[in-house]
Order: structure tokens, then C-alpha cells, then sequence
């Protein structure tokens, strides 16, 4: 038997040998109530223009090995990648690289077009904020050989009763599209862009698909498990995965050509990163000194491009009804929305991310220059709270 094997077996029986109390504080805290071989790994981080103010981390980051999780593990975060991802568009724009009311075509080796408005050009502006017309697929990871053009050149992708600009639509799909232009006007792969316009100058060590970390950030890597306990995803066992993408044939990324795939990396949520790394984005966005983006690159972002008027736009149910460029303000007060995450009215901005089990979120009240990054893993798919968002995420908001 394995070390491995035998060190989970031991961990097993340990979870399960947690206490009643354990669990009804979990129930009593609004989740809820699940098996304690079921219980979430949590970790909340609350922030100003100074950096954490206050930490807190409960379960394990790896059920297999008893290791217990803490607020400097990486976990996949989810759609909160999104919002990483246009800090590192703004970046490109500010260098004079990108263009955010171009017709995207012009980066690309390939057409970005909705067939069913052919003469009305694709921007960054509109993909940011998820008004480009482009809808999901079943499937929109695209693996490794394959091109991302011919994906969305499939006309079912594409909403054929709104162009592009008037009408939103959460897209997925739209950021593996953001992610090649990056690619085609910066000279490098996605997750090296990454690396070098937005970790890097933020002293982070995070990454998109394990690929850029450090082998020590690796190491304390966060597994992602469902409420029924089964495992979803990233069960490295403390190792770098021997590909970063998912391919059909080998892993020979040394042959792939720039702008033709961007989903690889997972730009719409394949970002690993610690609470405290979202905190160190979070007081950089408080701060707005200029250091990393001007004041009207982040005004730009955080500038609602889109607001539910009963009428423009899919909500969620509610729980999308003012969106940026790729930021999420709440909440809205309009019929219809049911975006009040906090439950005290107060303005903030920031990302959700739902993923394999996780939840997660990145939220600023820049008014009181206030913030709190959180994730919770092992959360039931169906988990609504008093508003859109679910029970967990809630309460990790307001600490509770």
C-alpha cells in the first residue's frame, strides 16, 4: 500500500471522527447540514489599501494526505479569473498594444463574427462585458491540435436576434477569444502574458493551469471536491501535471502557434491563486494610486457597460444585472435582480466564481476601502441563500 493511500485512509478516518458540534457550527452558521466526510475546505480574507486585516481557514486542502488548507494555498478560482484576466487586457491597452473598440478580427488570423449580423464588428469592450453575442457551447474547453476559430465559427454559438454590443449574455467562450487577441498583439503565449503584465508586477505567484507557478505553490495546492465528496479536480499530489492543457495527442506546446487556441489556459476561470494573492489585486485596486493601472484604467473597468432594464439582458435569476469589463457591481434594486450579496445595500465590486464544486469571490466597497476574498470547496450545485448568490458564499461574505 502506497504512503499515499495509506495517509488518506488515515485522513478519512479522521474527517469522519469529527466532531457533532463540528458539524452543527457549520449548520448553525447557515450551511448546510452535510456529512463530516463532506466538509468544505473554507478560507476567507478580509483587506484594505493596507493590505489583510483579518484571516481565517478551516478544513483540508487535501483529503488524501490530512493537509490542512490555509489562506496561501492556490485553488482554482474560478470566473474570478475573468476579472484577472482584463486587468491584464488594460495593462496591454495602456502599452499601446490592444484596443478595446477594435474589431478584434484585425489581431486575429481569423474571423470574429456573429453570422447573423455579419457587417457589425466584434470588440474587447463588448467580450469584457459579455455583450459580443456569443453564447456557450456544452463543451467550450478546446484542447490542445484543435483551433478555436472553427469553434466559434459555428452559427448555434451565436445569438441571431441581438448584435453585438446590445444585449448580455454570460459567456464563457468569449474569454478563450480575449485570450488569443492577447496572444496575436502581445508576442507570447497566454499564461506567459499573464505572468508578465499582471503576477509579476504584483509579486504574485499564481498561474493559469499550474503553469507558471513555482513548484513551492504547487506543492500546497488546494484539491477541489463535490459535496457528495467525490473528486473534481486538481488532485496533483503535490507534483506540477505533466501537461497544463488538455490534449488530444501528447503535450507538444513548443509547436503551437500564437492566436489560434487562447482556450488552453483556461482564461475564463483556470487561475490559481491564494486568498491572499486576490488580496494583494484587491488593496491594488483600493489603493488606484497608478502603480500598476491608472485611475482610468480601473474607472474603466469597474464603469457599469451593461445594466438589466427588465428587458436587455439574461440575469441569472438575478444574480447579474450590472456588469463592467468583467467586473460585477451589486447591488442593482431593479425588478428582477436578486444581487444584494452583502444584504446591507452598500455598493461593491468585484467577481463570483463557481466551479467544480467551489465557490468563490472577490468583492471591494470602495467607499469604506474595504475588501474580502473567500472560497469555499465541496458546496452543493443547488444552494440558494436569501438572494441570488448561494448559502456559502453569503456567509463567508460577511464573515459569519
Amino acid at each position: 500500500m502506497s504512503n499515499r493511500v495509506w495517509i488518506g485512509m488515515l485522513a478519512a478516518a479522521l474527517i469522519a471522527g469529527v466532531s457533532d458540534a463540528a458539524a452543527q457550527d457549520l449548520t448553525a452558521r447557515g450551511a448546510p447540514a452535510q456529512p463530516p466526510t463532506a466538509l468544505a475546505a473554507e478560507v476567507r480574507v478580509a483587506f484594505n489599501a493596507r493590505g489583510v486585516t483579518a484571516s481565517a481557514a478551516r478544513g483540508l486542502a487535501d483529503r488524501a494526505t490530512g493537509r490542512v488548507v490555509s489562506d496561501a494555498d492556490p485553488v482554482r478560482i474560478a470566473s474570478i479569473s475573468k476579472l484577472v484576466v482584463a486587468l491584464g487586457v488594460m495593462r496591454m491597452v495602456e502599452a499601446g498594444q490592444l484596443d478595446l473598440d477594435a474589431d478584434v478580427a484585425r489581431y486575429l488570423d481569423w474571423p470574429v463574427r456573429n453570422p447573423a449580423f455579419p457587417d457589425a464588428p466584434v470588440t474587447l469592450r463588448q467580450l469584457l462585458s459579455h455583450r459580443s453575442g456569443l453564447i456557450d457551447p456544452d463543451e467550450y474547453r478546446v484542447p490542445l491540435g484543435d483551433r478555436l476559430a472553427d469553434v466559434i465559427a459555428r452559427p448555434a454559438l451565436w445569438d441571431a436576434q441581438h448584435a453585438p454590443g446590445r444585449h448580455f449574455r454570460y459567456s464563457n467562450v468569449a474569454f478563450p477569444v480575449i485570450a488569443s487577441v492577447m496572444e496575436k498583439a502581445g508576442g507570447a503565449r497566454f499564461d506567459r502574458l499573464m505572468q508578465q503584465h499582471v503576477f509579476a508586477p504584483l509579486g504574485l505567484d499564481a498561474c493559469f493551469n499550474w503553469s507558471t507557478c513555482s513548484d513551492a505553490k504547487i506543492a500546497r495546492h488546494v484539491v477541489l471536491y463535490r459535496a457528495s465528496g467525490e473528486l473534481a479536480l486538481d488532485d496533483l499530489a503535490g507534483k506540477r501535471p505533466d501537461c497544463p492543457v488538455i490534449a488530444k495527442q501528447g503535450c507538444d506546446l513548443a509547436g503551437y502557434r500564437l492566436g489560434e487556441n487562447g482556450a488552453l489556459f483556461s482564461p475564463q476561470g483556470g487561475l490559481r491563486a491564494s486568498m491572499r494573492d486576490l488580496a494583494v489585486i484587491g488593496t491594488m485596486l483600493i489603493r488606484n494610486d497608478g502603480s500598476f493601472l491608472t485611475p482610468a484604467s480601473i474607472a474603466a473597468l469597474e464603469r457599469v457597460a451593461w445594466r438589466f432594464d427588465g428587458a436587455n439582458g439574461d440575469t441569472s435569476g438575478g444574480f447579474y444585472c450590472q456588469y463592467g469589463l468583467a467586473v460585477t457591481t451589486l447591488p442593482t434594486g431593479q425588478t428582477g435582480c436578486d444581487d444584494d450579496l452583502f444584504g446591507d445595500g452598500r455598493v461593491r465590486v468585484g467577481h463570483a466564481g463557481e466551479a467544480y464544486g467551489l465557490r468563490s469571490g472577490l468583492w471591494i466597497d470602495r467607499a469604506a476601502g474595504t475588501g474580502v476574498a473567500f472560497f469555499a470547496t465541496a458546496t452543493p450545485a443547488v444552494s440558494k441563500g436569501r438572494s441570488a448568490f448561494s448559502v456559502e458564499e453569503e456567509r463567508l461574505a460577511k464573515g459569519e
